[in-house]
């Protein structure tokens, strides 16, 4: 899969291709039966798949001082394009020239002199322009005056409520794992690079791999289940606690994970973390031994909950 940060260097030549645009945030179900779409439209007209998407997210642009909750790593989604066989990525600078374009100049700019669109697929729910001001129906108009089809994918719903990332943030939120994998397509996962941190776990017996994990802020904090891949062939069972460490005075939100019964390290290495079960919500303990009892609570219903719940993927 190629992918590009913007078009002003992507050598995309002159051939037509068929487009699907969002922001994919999560990636859920909603956002797989687009992809499916697309690469049906793709086939059909035997045209390169390319996924057109936004970098920063644009409600960071436009709500600055609210930290968003990200649902995925801009290489977790190239990762999950990639998986789904997108076979190009154009990730489009979210700045002030682009949100000031109006709905027929963004169509015009990108999906017309930029990337010859023979067709667009975009969600039932589609917005675009300044403002938003372009909706689907404005889209197939621009499409019928510049000469491409557009697809409209209906929203995919579960328990009669439709999928999308808000809901999928607002489910991860309330620790509802389950749920949230039915929404997903998957379990909910986090990928990082390990990092070295204090050694404060190792030296009371329950080593962690540190991921830095602020800059993209995921929803859900406490202790869970997990399982870990990427440190071995298969997945490792462990717990996991995501949030700010307060007994020990934590200021950054840290991801740390205790591999059960694993003695090995792997520093610099990427993992991948698997999210099953929510022990308990994250607490500020009145002493470091109470945290230590605690921890090896955690562990041993970490232990007990994922031997009897084995990995189906």
């Amino acid at each position: 899969m190629d992918w590009y940060r913007d078009l002003g260097n992507a050598a995309l030549g002159k051939a037509s291709v068929v487009v699907a645009i969002g922001n994919f945030d999560g990636f859920h179900l909603g956002h797989q039966q687009l992809i499916k779409t697309l690469k049906v439209r793709s086939k059909e007209l035997s045209l390169k798949s390319t996924v057109v998407t936004f970098e920063p997210h644009p409600q960071t642009y436009f709500q600055p001082d609210v930290r968003l909750s990200r649902l995925s790593s801009v290489r977790e989604k190239l990762e999950l394009f990639r998986d789904y066989g997108v076979e190009r990525v154009i990730a489009l600078r979210f700045n002030e020239q682009l949100a000031s374009l109006s709905a027929e100049d963004f169509v015009r700019k990108y999906l017309v002199e930029s990337l010859s669109a023979s067709h667009v697929v975009v969600g039932y729910d589609f917005g675009f322009g300044a403002g938003r001001s372009g909706t689907a129906e404005d889209l197939q108009a621009l499409g019928d005056a510049y000469g491409f089809g557009v697809s409209r994918v209906a929203a995919v719903s579960i328990d009669g409520e439709k999928i999308g990332s808000t809901r999928v943030r607002e489910v991860l939120q309330s620790g509802d794992l389950a749920l949230a994998a039915r929404l997903l397509g998957r379990p909910y996962a986090i990928s990082g690079r390990v990092l070295y941190g204090d050694q404060r776990g190792r030296t009371w017996g329950f080593p962690t791999a540190n991921l830095l994990v602020e800059r993209h802020n995921p929803p859900l904090r406490g202790v869970f289940a997990v399982e870990v891949g990427g440190v071995e062939k298969g997945l490792l069972p462990g717990v996991a606690n995501l949030g700010f460490r307060p007994t020990v005075g934590g200021d950054r939100l840290l991801l740390e994970v205790h591999l059960i019964n694993f003695s090995g390290t792997f520093y610099g290495d990427r993992v991948r973390v698997i999210f099953r079960k929510r022990i308990r919500a994250e607490t500020k303990f009145d002493s470091f031994d109470a945290l230590k009892d605690q921890i090896h609570k955690d562990t041993q219903a970490a232990a007990a909950w994922l031997t009897e719940n084995p990995p189906t993927v």
